[in-house]
């Protein structure tokens, strides 16, 4: 999980674990390479190369907040 705060203000603990399938994916499920995350353009990223789009991420937040 990470804390994430977008610019429109939009702010959410995100659970990443959906997101960690298939091979570039698969380092990310140590729970000491997930941790060496680092932000490069806006977009969390990690050492392999590994990535997932703000948009997405963003995109998340605001349909898990839309559910009652």
């Amino acid at each position: 999980m990470i804390r994430l705060t977008f610019n429109d203000g939009t702010e959410k603990t995100v659970d990443f674990e959906p997101w960690l399938v298939g091979p570039v994916f698969e380092p990310l499920r140590d729970t000491e390479y997930f941790r060496r995350f680092f932000l490069e353009g806006g977009t969390v990223t990690w050492p392999n190369g590994a990535d997932i789009a703000p948009e997405t991420l963003h995109l998340s937040i605001v349909a898990s907040s839309a559910i009652p």
